[in-house]
């Protein structure tokens, strides 16, 4: 028994040599893991959907409408005189598009140049009456139609906010600038035996805009574009409200 002594005790010293490296090897992996980690996560930062000091280019489709009824021979009689109707686009909807650069001199705050036209189906009360030939069949009172294009350019000032490391930017904007190709005076003439309907030129007016949208981000460079515009012409009579859907290009 007593031989046996040295030898049990070497055991045990093994032993604890033992343990004691593999104690060792798992706090070093364990610390390598988590160094690893760190660098990891360092090496994947949030994801830059949006810059500062960027370039957009917005390409886009609209579909427009009045706030107020187009104009028929019902709501412009007897004289074509005092309006109750939308007196510039003069139609209760259109589709167009329109193109708008941007510039955002920082990640939040962004301006631009937007200019858009509309293809329009103007509608107009029209009348001939031949006093001397009432019964002859040329007479007339109708609502009358003529295509139109009609077409702005604005200034605008953008406010975005990206949601944290995510794809999406809700913004907000406003504008002002002119809108041309519309607004033409209908009237009755008279001549010396008859009257009939005269239609003055376009005219061009200042147009102020405001609205809010949503853009989301494919890469860092292309989004999808959808938003709402309120537009104010000379006068609650004549605003009329647009939804937009397009692409946007960052640089």
């Amino acid at each position: 028994m007593l031989g046996r002594q040295p030898h049990t005790h070497t055991m045990r010293r093994l032993l604890f040599q033992l343990s004691l490296i593999t104690f060792s090897a798992v706090t070093l992996y364990a610390g390598a893991e988590t160094y690893s980690s760190k660098n990891t996560a360092a090496a994947q930062p949030c994801p830059n959907w949006y810059a500062e000091n960027e370039w957009n280019v917005s390409l886009w489709g609209t579909y427009a409408f009045t706030s107020n009824d187009y104009p028929t021979l019902q709501n412009s009689a007897p004289t074509f005189g005092a309006p109750n109707h939308d007196t510039y686009i003069e139609a209760d909807h259109s589709w167009g598009g329109g193109v708008e650069g941007k510039y955002f001199f920082a990640r939040y705050f962004g301006i631009g140049v937007e200019g858009y036209a509309l293809d329009v189906q103007q509608s107009f009360p029209n009348a001939h009456v031949n006093f001397v030939d009432m019964l002859g069949g040329h007479n007339f009172a109708r609502t009358s139609h003529n295509r139109q294009a009609i077409g702005s350019i604005l200034g605008t000032f953008t406010l975005r906010y990206p949601f944290g490391c995510s794809r999406f930017a809700p913004y907000l904007f406003a504008g002002g600038g002119a809108i041309f190709g519309g607004d033409q005076t209908t009237t009755l003439l008279m001549l010396v035996d008859e009257e009939i309907t005269s239609r003055s030129g376009s005219r061009t007016k200042a147009v102020g805009q405001f609205g809010g949208g949503l853009e989301v981000r494919l890469t860092p460079h292309i989004g999808i574009m959808n938003d709402f515009t309120w537009n104010v012409i000379d006068g609650r009579d004549n605003n009329f409200g647009m939804a937009r859907t397009g692409i946007d290009f960052a640089f």
